[in-house]
């Protein structure tokens, strides 16, 4: 497999973790969110073992948590009307 596929493997598996977050938030009926959380977070173990064989195991860590991290403040941002800092201390 191709490099290139073991990162977008990563960037969907940090995706579909943020997704899991927003839909524990989003959704109000608890079997609708349990089944969302728990469908996000098989999808995300899946795309992050298919980012294993392509990258070593830094590479696609490292990936995945970055777009969790900036996928997950964009949707507090935008979904949750979170404020973000002016600055970083």
């Amino acid at each position: 497999m191709a490099r290139g596929g073991g990162y977008g493997w990563a960037l969907a598996a940090g995706l579909n973790a943020a997704l899991a977050a927003i839909s524990a938030k989003f959704f109000a009926p608890p079997l609708l969110k349990y089944s969302m959380v728990i469908l996000f977070n098989v999808t995300m173990w899946g795309c992050y073992v298919n980012s294993l064989k392509a990258l070593s195991s830094l590479q696609a860590t490292v990936t995945n948590f970055a777009a969790n991290f900036i996928s997950s403040g964009l949707a507090g941002y935008f979904l949750f009307e979170e404020p973000l800092p002016s600055k970083v201390i």
